[in-house]
């Protein structure tokens, strides 16, 4: 047996399932795949899914949880904030965001939180 050979897959805490199921499809237009016991599968084209649980602890939102890796970041960012989402706007030594979007080199980056807390990421590899 080796982990080179599974697939990873994402788990995200919840509080409110609904509120989350709705912030998902709402704001990232998402829909689950897959609903069982509680809680929710996502999965779709380049991505090897993710799944949302209903928890009673809170997200810590302190580093990034999840990210989707895109083909145009600027443009992915603009769709995003036309749906109502806010991306974080850092301002640290090695860190700077302008507009939203942080150049790190070899990537470019942007955050923005779920409806739970949960902090999420898109990037564009250089």
């Amino acid at each position: 047996m080796s982990l080179n050979d599974a697939i990873a897959k994402t788990t995200l805490p919840v509080e409110d399932l609904a509120r989350a199921k709705a912030f998902y499809a709402e704001k990232l237009g998402l829909r689950p795949t897959r609903e069982f016991a509680g809680a929710l599968f996502y999965e779709g084209n380049g991505t090897s899914g993710f799944l949302l649980f209903p928890s009673g602890a809170h997200a810590s939102g302190q580093h990034t949880q999840m990210a989707w890796f895109v083909k145009d970041i600027v443009a992915s960012v603009a769709k995003l904030k036309s749906r109502g989402i806010h991306f974080e706007e850092y301002d640290f030594p090695g860190l700077k965001t302008k507009q939203g979007i942080a150049d790190l080199g070899y990537e470019k980056a942007a955050w923005f939180r779920d409806s739970e807390g949960n902090l999420l990421a898109l990037g564009q590899l250089a």
